[in-house]
Protein backbone atom coordinates (compact mmCIF):
# COMPACT_ATOMS: atom_id res chain seq x y z
CA UNK A 1 0.00 0.00 0.00
CA UNK A 2 1.52 3.70 -0.77
CA UNK A 3 2.57 6.05 1.80
CA UNK A 4 -0.58 8.49 2.17
CA UNK A 5 2.61 11.23 3.17
CA UNK A 6 4.51 10.55 0.07
CA UNK A 7 1.64 10.23 -1.95
CA UNK A 8 -0.20 13.77 -0.14
CA UNK A 9 3.51 15.66 -0.40
CA UNK A 10 4.15 14.80 -4.54
CA UNK A 11 0.72 16.20 -4.71
CA UNK A 12 1.64 19.64 -3.00
CA UNK A 13 4.73 19.25 -5.16
CA UNK A 14 2.80 19.00 -8.56
CA UNK A 15 0.79 22.25 -7.37
CA UNK A 16 3.62 24.21 -6.45
CA UNK A 17 5.44 23.13 -9.56
CA UNK A 18 2.39 24.03 -11.57
CA UNK A 19 1.98 27.47 -9.75
CA UNK A 20 5.59 28.32 -10.55
CA UNK A 21 5.17 27.61 -13.99
CA UNK A 22 2.06 29.76 -14.78
CA UNK A 23 3.73 32.46 -13.27
CA UNK A 24 6.68 32.53 -15.20
CA UNK A 25 4.81 31.82 -18.61
CA UNK A 26 2.95 34.23 -20.58
CA UNK A 27 2.97 36.19 -23.77
CA UNK A 28 6.99 37.75 -22.68
CA UNK A 29 9.44 35.34 -20.59
CA UNK A 30 10.16 36.93 -17.06
CA UNK A 31 12.12 35.56 -14.38
CA UNK A 32 10.63 34.28 -11.31
CA UNK A 33 13.08 36.42 -8.87
CA UNK A 34 10.85 39.23 -9.97
CA UNK A 35 8.20 37.79 -8.30
CA UNK A 36 9.59 39.13 -5.03
CA UNK A 37 11.82 41.78 -6.52
CA UNK A 38 10.47 45.15 -7.44
CA UNK A 39 13.59 46.22 -9.33
CA UNK A 40 12.15 46.02 -12.11
CA UNK A 41 8.47 47.49 -11.39
CA UNK A 42 6.94 46.72 -14.92
CA UNK A 43 8.11 42.98 -14.32
CA UNK A 44 7.04 42.85 -11.12
CA UNK A 45 3.54 43.94 -11.99
CA UNK A 46 3.37 42.17 -14.90
CA UNK A 47 3.89 38.58 -12.21
CA UNK A 48 1.92 40.18 -9.07
CA UNK A 49 -1.08 41.86 -10.77
CA UNK A 50 -1.23 40.42 -13.93
CA UNK A 51 -0.40 36.32 -13.53
CA UNK A 52 -0.32 35.59 -9.94
CA UNK A 53 -4.10 35.96 -9.08
CA UNK A 54 -5.38 33.99 -12.45
CA UNK A 55 -2.92 31.29 -10.97
CA UNK A 56 -3.79 31.57 -7.64
CA UNK A 57 -7.70 31.17 -8.91
CA UNK A 58 -6.86 28.65 -10.73
CA UNK A 59 -5.22 26.42 -8.03
CA UNK A 60 -8.20 27.21 -5.33
CA UNK A 61 -11.28 26.45 -8.67
CA UNK A 62 -9.11 22.93 -9.85
CA UNK A 63 -8.48 22.20 -6.25
CA UNK A 64 -12.64 22.63 -5.48
CA UNK A 65 -13.82 20.92 -8.36
CA UNK A 66 -11.67 17.65 -7.98
CA UNK A 67 -13.03 17.51 -4.44
CA UNK A 68 -16.15 17.85 -5.01
CA UNK A 69 -15.85 15.08 -8.14
CA UNK A 70 -14.31 12.51 -5.25
CA UNK A 71 -17.47 13.03 -3.13
CA UNK A 72 -20.05 12.55 -5.48
CA UNK A 73 -18.03 9.81 -7.13
CA UNK A 74 -17.92 8.40 -3.68
CA UNK A 75 -21.67 8.93 -2.92
CA UNK A 76 -22.96 7.78 -6.07
CA UNK A 77 -20.64 4.90 -6.06
CA UNK A 78 -20.07 5.72 -9.81
CA UNK A 79 -16.75 6.75 -11.10
CA UNK A 80 -18.62 8.88 -14.21
CA UNK A 81 -20.43 11.66 -11.86
CA UNK A 82 -19.04 14.54 -11.55
CA UNK A 83 -20.15 18.46 -9.66
CA UNK A 84 -21.83 19.83 -12.73
CA UNK A 85 -24.60 16.97 -12.54
CA UNK A 86 -26.40 18.53 -9.38
CA UNK A 87 -28.32 21.90 -11.80
CA UNK A 88 -25.68 24.11 -9.57
CA UNK A 89 -23.82 24.75 -12.87
CA UNK A 90 -27.38 25.38 -14.78
CA UNK A 91 -28.93 27.12 -11.86
CA UNK A 92 -25.36 29.58 -12.62
CA UNK A 93 -24.65 30.19 -15.89
CA UNK A 94 -28.50 31.25 -16.28
CA UNK A 95 -27.85 33.85 -13.41
CA UNK A 96 -25.08 35.08 -15.11
CA UNK A 97 -26.61 34.94 -18.63
CA UNK A 98 -29.49 37.28 -17.18
CA UNK A 99 -27.09 39.26 -15.32
CA UNK A 100 -25.30 40.38 -18.55
CA UNK A 101 -28.57 40.17 -21.12
CA UNK A 102 -30.03 43.19 -18.97
CA UNK A 103 -26.73 45.20 -18.72
CA UNK A 104 -25.56 44.72 -15.22
CA UNK A 105 -21.96 43.53 -15.92
CA UNK A 106 -20.59 46.66 -15.99
CA UNK A 107 -21.96 47.69 -12.57
CA UNK A 108 -20.81 46.19 -8.98
CA UNK A 109 -22.96 45.75 -5.43
CA UNK A 110 -21.07 46.58 -1.99
CA UNK A 111 -17.66 46.83 -4.35
CA UNK A 112 -18.44 43.30 -5.67
CA UNK A 113 -19.38 42.27 -9.65
CA UNK A 114 -23.22 42.03 -9.94
CA UNK A 115 -22.56 38.97 -12.57
CA UNK A 116 -20.89 36.25 -10.00
CA UNK A 117 -23.42 37.44 -7.61
CA UNK A 118 -26.39 36.85 -9.92
CA UNK A 119 -24.61 33.41 -10.95
CA UNK A 120 -24.22 33.04 -7.19
CA UNK A 121 -27.61 33.47 -6.51
CA UNK A 122 -29.04 31.52 -9.52
CA UNK A 123 -27.05 28.54 -8.45
CA UNK A 124 -28.56 28.80 -4.80
CA UNK A 125 -32.13 29.02 -6.42
CA UNK A 126 -31.41 25.73 -8.34
CA UNK A 127 -30.33 24.04 -5.61
CA UNK A 128 -33.60 24.75 -3.64
CA UNK A 129 -34.94 23.59 -6.50
CA UNK A 130 -33.53 20.51 -7.01
CA UNK A 131 -34.33 19.48 -3.09
CA UNK A 132 -37.78 21.06 -2.99
CA UNK A 133 -38.39 18.88 -5.65
CA UNK A 134 -36.65 15.53 -3.77
CA UNK A 135 -38.75 16.62 -0.83
CA UNK A 136 -41.99 16.44 -2.75
CA UNK A 137 -40.76 12.70 -4.04
CA UNK A 138 -40.68 12.16 -0.48
CA UNK A 139 -36.78 10.28 -1.17
CA UNK A 140 -33.25 11.65 -0.55
CA UNK A 141 -31.83 8.71 -2.78
CA UNK A 142 -28.60 10.40 -4.39
CA UNK A 143 -30.06 9.28 -7.72
CA UNK A 144 -32.80 10.98 -7.24
CA UNK A 145 -31.33 14.24 -6.63
CA UNK A 146 -29.14 13.33 -9.86
CA UNK A 147 -32.44 13.43 -11.93
CA UNK A 148 -33.89 16.64 -10.64
CA UNK A 149 -29.98 18.12 -11.75
CA UNK A 150 -29.97 16.96 -14.93
CA UNK A 151 -33.39 18.23 -15.52
CA UNK A 152 -32.62 21.44 -13.92
CA UNK A 153 -29.30 21.84 -15.92
CA UNK A 154 -31.32 21.08 -19.37
CA UNK A 155 -34.24 23.37 -18.79
CA UNK A 156 -31.30 26.29 -17.40
CA UNK A 157 -29.54 25.52 -21.10
CA UNK A 158 -32.74 25.94 -23.00
CA UNK A 159 -33.29 29.28 -21.39
CA UNK A 160 -29.54 30.23 -22.10
CA UNK A 161 -29.83 29.58 -25.88
CA UNK A 162 -33.81 31.72 -25.95
CA UNK A 163 -31.59 34.29 -24.23
CA UNK A 164 -29.10 34.27 -26.53
CA UNK A 165 -30.85 34.63 -29.86
CA UNK A 166 -32.62 37.83 -28.36
CA UNK A 167 -29.63 39.87 -27.08
CA UNK A 168 -27.25 41.85 -29.58
CA UNK A 169 -24.18 40.46 -31.33
CA UNK A 170 -22.07 42.19 -28.37
CA UNK A 171 -23.65 40.23 -25.97
CA UNK A 172 -23.44 36.92 -27.34
CA UNK A 173 -19.60 37.33 -27.30
CA UNK A 174 -19.66 37.94 -23.40
CA UNK A 175 -22.42 35.16 -22.97
CA UNK A 176 -20.09 33.25 -24.63
CA UNK A 177 -16.55 33.70 -22.94
CA UNK A 178 -18.57 33.48 -19.90
CA UNK A 179 -20.31 29.58 -20.73
CA UNK A 180 -16.68 28.82 -21.36
CA UNK A 181 -14.77 29.68 -18.52
CA UNK A 182 -11.95 31.58 -17.59
CA UNK A 183 -9.59 32.28 -14.49
CA UNK A 184 -8.83 36.18 -15.71
CA UNK A 185 -9.82 37.48 -12.62
CA UNK A 186 -7.74 39.77 -11.21
CA UNK A 187 -9.62 41.76 -7.87
CA UNK A 188 -8.25 39.66 -4.67
CA UNK A 189 -11.40 39.91 -2.60
CA UNK A 190 -12.84 38.11 -5.62
CA UNK A 191 -10.62 35.38 -5.33
CA UNK A 192 -10.88 35.36 -1.37
CA UNK A 193 -14.13 34.98 -1.67
CA UNK A 194 -14.49 31.59 -3.61
CA UNK A 195 -11.16 30.12 -1.37
CA UNK A 196 -13.48 30.90 1.96
CA UNK A 197 -16.28 28.77 0.65
CA UNK A 198 -13.98 26.19 -1.47
CA UNK A 199 -12.08 25.45 1.76
CA UNK A 200 -15.00 25.01 3.74
CA UNK A 201 -16.43 22.70 1.61
CA UNK A 202 -13.89 20.67 1.22
CA UNK A 203 -12.93 20.65 4.98
CA UNK A 204 -16.75 19.41 5.48
CA UNK A 205 -15.76 16.64 2.82
CA UNK A 206 -12.89 15.46 4.59
CA UNK A 207 -14.74 15.14 7.34
CA UNK A 208 -17.46 13.17 5.93
CA UNK A 209 -14.32 11.36 4.01
CA UNK A 210 -14.85 8.19 6.87
CA UNK A 211 -18.35 7.51 6.38
CA UNK A 212 -18.22 8.18 2.39
CA UNK A 213 -15.99 5.25 2.46
CA UNK A 214 -18.53 2.75 4.03
CA UNK A 215 -21.03 3.90 1.00
CA UNK A 216 -18.69 1.14 -0.76
CA UNK A 217 -19.92 -1.30 1.02
CA UNK A 218 -23.98 -0.51 -0.10
CA UNK A 219 -26.66 1.37 1.54
CA UNK A 220 -27.75 -1.25 3.84
CA UNK A 221 -24.42 -2.18 4.85
CA UNK A 222 -23.37 1.21 5.75
CA UNK A 223 -26.64 1.69 7.91
CA UNK A 224 -25.67 -1.49 9.54
CA UNK A 225 -22.24 0.50 10.32
CA UNK A 226 -24.21 3.13 12.01
CA UNK A 227 -23.81 5.36 8.68
CA UNK A 228 -26.95 7.63 8.27
CA UNK A 229 -27.11 7.24 4.40
CA UNK A 230 -29.59 9.38 3.80
CA UNK A 231 -28.17 12.87 5.78
CA UNK A 232 -24.59 11.74 4.60
CA UNK A 233 -25.85 11.89 1.28
CA UNK A 234 -27.33 15.94 2.11
CA UNK A 235 -24.21 17.06 3.88
CA UNK A 236 -22.68 16.22 0.93
CA UNK A 237 -23.97 17.52 -2.19
CA UNK A 238 -24.90 20.89 0.02
CA UNK A 239 -20.97 21.00 1.04
CA UNK A 240 -20.34 20.32 -2.62
CA UNK A 241 -23.07 22.70 -3.72
CA UNK A 242 -21.17 25.61 -1.54
CA UNK A 243 -17.94 24.79 -3.59
CA UNK A 244 -19.00 24.51 -7.41
CA UNK A 245 -21.02 27.47 -6.92
CA UNK A 246 -18.70 29.41 -4.90
CA UNK A 247 -16.27 28.45 -8.38
CA UNK A 248 -18.85 28.86 -10.82
CA UNK A 249 -20.18 31.92 -10.21
CA UNK A 250 -16.22 33.61 -10.73
CA UNK A 251 -15.16 31.30 -13.19
CA UNK A 252 -18.04 30.36 -15.34
CA UNK A 253 -18.16 26.93 -16.83
CA UNK A 254 -14.80 24.82 -16.69
CA UNK A 255 -15.64 20.98 -16.91
CA UNK A 256 -13.78 17.64 -16.93
CA UNK A 257 -11.46 18.34 -14.14
CA UNK A 258 -14.12 17.38 -11.65
CA UNK A 259 -14.78 14.22 -13.64
CA UNK A 260 -10.91 12.92 -15.01
CA UNK A 261 -8.74 13.95 -12.18
CA UNK A 262 -10.56 11.97 -9.39
CA UNK A 263 -11.19 9.31 -11.73
CA UNK A 264 -7.63 9.30 -12.73
CA UNK A 265 -6.44 9.50 -9.02
CA UNK A 266 -8.96 6.68 -7.60
CA UNK A 267 -6.62 4.32 -10.37
CA UNK A 268 -3.74 4.99 -9.31
CA UNK A 269 -4.46 5.07 -5.42
CA UNK A 270 -7.77 2.96 -4.66
CA UNK A 271 -10.67 4.11 -3.38
CA UNK A 272 -9.60 4.92 0.21
CA UNK A 273 -11.51 8.76 -0.02
CA UNK A 274 -9.50 10.23 3.25
CA UNK A 275 -6.87 9.82 0.12
CA UNK A 276 -8.26 10.54 -2.88
CA UNK A 277 -9.79 13.76 -1.40
CA UNK A 278 -6.49 15.75 -0.89
CA UNK A 279 -4.68 14.40 -3.54
CA UNK A 280 -7.43 15.43 -6.14
CA UNK A 281 -7.54 18.44 -4.89
CA UNK A 282 -3.87 19.56 -5.04
CA UNK A 283 -3.43 17.66 -8.18
CA UNK A 284 -6.63 19.00 -9.41
CA UNK A 285 -5.04 23.08 -8.78
CA UNK A 286 -2.46 21.39 -10.43
CA UNK A 287 -4.48 20.54 -13.82
CA UNK A 288 -6.12 23.35 -13.80
CA UNK A 289 -2.96 25.80 -13.53
CA UNK A 290 -1.53 23.36 -15.94
CA UNK A 291 -4.40 24.08 -18.65
CA UNK A 292 -5.15 27.60 -18.05
CA UNK A 293 -1.10 27.82 -18.50
CA UNK A 294 -1.38 26.26 -22.04
CA UNK A 295 -4.50 28.60 -23.29
CA UNK A 296 -1.95 31.48 -22.00
CA UNK A 297 0.79 29.93 -24.09
CA UNK A 298 -1.66 30.01 -27.13
CA UNK A 299 -2.10 34.16 -27.21
CA UNK A 300 1.66 33.65 -29.24
CA UNK A 301 -0.52 31.90 -31.86
CA UNK A 302 -2.95 35.09 -32.47
CA UNK A 303 -5.32 34.63 -29.88
CA UNK A 304 -6.06 32.76 -26.02
CA UNK A 305 -8.32 29.89 -26.03
CA UNK A 306 -10.51 29.72 -23.11
CA UNK A 307 -9.45 27.31 -20.42
CA UNK A 308 -12.46 25.35 -20.05
CA UNK A 309 -12.22 24.70 -23.98
CA UNK A 310 -8.53 23.55 -23.07
CA UNK A 311 -10.00 21.35 -20.34
CA UNK A 312 -12.56 20.04 -22.81
CA UNK A 313 -10.16 19.68 -25.47
CA UNK A 314 -7.75 17.58 -23.77
CA UNK A 315 -10.43 15.99 -20.51
CA UNK A 316 -12.27 14.27 -23.38
CA UNK A 317 -9.76 12.56 -25.13
CA UNK A 318 -7.58 11.44 -22.16
CA UNK A 319 -11.11 10.14 -20.54
CA UNK A 320 -11.35 7.85 -23.52
CA UNK A 321 -8.23 6.71 -23.19
CA UNK A 322 -8.56 5.75 -19.87
CA UNK A 323 -11.81 4.14 -21.08
CA UNK A 324 -10.33 2.16 -23.82
CA UNK A 325 -7.46 0.93 -21.07
CA UNK A 326 -9.60 -0.26 -18.26
CA UNK A 327 -13.66 -0.12 -19.98
CA UNK A 328 -14.20 -2.07 -16.43
CA UNK A 329 -13.01 0.42 -14.19
CA UNK A 330 -15.14 2.88 -15.55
Amino acid sequence: MRDPRITLALSVLALVVAMLFAVAIGSDSIPLRFLFDNSNPQFHNALVVGRLPRVVLGAIAGGGLAASGVAFQATLRNPLAEPFLLGVSGGCALGATLAIALGAAPFTYFGASVVPLAALLGGAVSTAIVYAVVRRWGTGDAHAIILAGVVLNAIAGSLITFIRTLVPAGKVQELTSWLTGFLDVQAWPTIGFVAFYTLIGSALLMRLSGQLNLLALGNEGATHLGVNVKKLERRTFLAGSLIVGAIVSVTGLIGWIGLLVPHTMRKLLGPDVRLLLPTSFFFGGATLVACDALSRFTFQLGRELPVGAVTALLGGPLFLVLMVRRPEAT
